[in-house]
């Protein structure tokens, strides 16, 4: 069943937005509540699944992109989401990582100096830039 959530999904709504948020697992039923709240504030349905032993909660905004009203709301839905989830001591990102999509929101949770430092790291390791480009440091 685990492995038909996401196929479901799909066939409920074509177009979802996935993100991938991680609270402490005694924070699990707040992040659940809030989440419930901002999809009830925001009119577009939130369906979470995950895994409750290291509190990775997979957020799906059912979202249409023809419905352009609700798809505006879409990246201050997502901003919500992930202040939520670090007021409650979790992270913007569990097993999926920082990608391209994530990467505008990595400043919410890093503070300046320590992305300063990563991009440091990045380009000890990478000075030509070959390695992912545009990803993360753009």
């Amino acid at each position: 069943a685990r492995r038909s959530i996401s196929p479901a999904l799909y066939h409920m709504n074509p177009t979802k937005i996935n993100e991938d948020i991680v609270v402490p697992r005694d924070k699990i039923p707040d992040i659940l509540k809030k989440l419930r709240g901002l999809s009830e504030e925001s009119g577009i349905q939130i369906v979470n699944f995950g895994h409750a032993g290291d509190g990775n909660i997979h957020v799906n905004i059912m979202v249409d992109k023809k419905d352009a009203e609700k798809y505006q709301k879409v990246e201050s839905l997502v901003r919500e989401i992930f202040e939520v989830t670090l007021s409650l001591g979790g992270t913007i990102s569990g097993e999926h990582g920082i990608g391209i999509t994530k990467a505008p929101y990595l400043g919410m949770e890093i503070k300046k100096h320590e992305l300063e430092l990563m991009k440091g790291i990045k380009n000890l390791f990478d000075p030509k830039n070959i390695l992912n480009p545009g990803k993360i440091f753009i």
